[in-house]
């Protein structure tokens, strides 16, 4: 814990394969263990098609991760093979079962001092709760049920009072600043919801463009760019860094800059932790098939 504040690098979107931008994991990879981090998030899409090699190149770059600060990390629809059950029909472990292998626990949590990061799964794949009447949906969308928001209200319920509540999940939360689109099916329920987990913070990725925002004016919303080629417009990619007080959530973005293959300090927000104003100052998220 930094002082009386808590520092967490969000980082979504990686894509390895064919589309990661290697020379700004690289400069993560260098850049990360300067910024005095308490926990390290990355908010899934390890991979682009779920292989072998994909993941094994994401598993080493975690691995370069961790001596540095703890670090949580959670599927996204790229990362689970979605085809091996449709629906769930041969079963849901055979979809996770390749990221499982190489990261374990599909809803992680970690407790450090002065927070807890629960980690939910957003990313079924083809199911019926993430269904839509759009065509472009299928096995992009995510969804949450009230099986996940509830086990996340439970483990923030039995935290100590003062403790920063983060909840970390793959799909956007409010829709995308260029693409208008929400990544999450049904998300008016699951927005009473997660306002309702008592989360202070939700960190979130897909939509490939970054922003910071509220549900409700209660529920700050951190949603993290890409580190792929793959960014909205050929925009450039961003990182968030954020920072939690007694009364704030603070979000910075970092932005890369290819002339000097750096990451610069760009646009920064703050949100109140307790009866914040109903503004929401910023917003991204959506999906697009990515």
């Amino acid at each position: 814990m930094s002082g009386d504040r808590i520092v967490i690098a969000h980082v979504s979107d990686l894509h390895f394969g064919g589309y990661a931008e290697l020379r700004q994991i690289e400069a993560l990879e260098t850049f990360l263990p300067t910024l005095g981090l308490d926990a390290t998030v990355i908010a899934g899409d390890l991979s682009q098609r779920a292989r072998h090699g994909e993941f094994q190149a994401a598993h080493a770059f975690a691995n370069r991760l961790r001596p540095h600060a703890p670090l949580l990390i959670v599927p996204g629809n790229h990362d689970i093979e979605w085809w091996k059950s449709p629906l769930d029909l041969l079963g849901r472990e055979r979809k996770y079962r390749k990221y499982s292998r190489y990261f374990g626990n599909l809803t992680p949590v970690l407790e450090i001092p002065g927070a807890i990061i629960v980690g939910a799964l957003s990313s079924y794949g083809v199911a019926m709760g993430s269904l839509t009447w759009n065509l472009r949906d299928v096995a992009v969308k995510g969804h949450l049920p009230a099986s996940e928001t509830d086990r996340v209200a439970a483990i923030f319920a039995d935290a100590p009072r003062t403790a920063a509540r983060v909840l970390v999940f793959h799909h956007n939360v409010l829709p995308g600043a260029t693409s208008r689109r929400m990544g999450l099916a049904r998300w008016k329920s699951a927005h009473r919801r997660l306002v309702a987990t008592g989360a202070d913070v939700v960190l979130c990725g897909h939509d490939h463009h970054e922003g910071a925002g509220q549900v409700g004016g209660a529920l700050a919303v951190s949603t993290s760019g890409t580190h792929s080629s793959r960014t909205r417009g050929g925009r450039a990619s961003v990182f968030n860094l954020v920072t939690i007080d007694s009364s704030a959530v603070h979000i910075q973005h970092f932005r890369w800059e290819p002339s000097t293959r750096q990451f610069q300090r760009s646009d920064a927000f703050a949100f109140a932790r307790a009866g914040p104003p109903k503004v929401t100052v910023s917003v991204a998220g959506g999906d697009q098939g990515l």
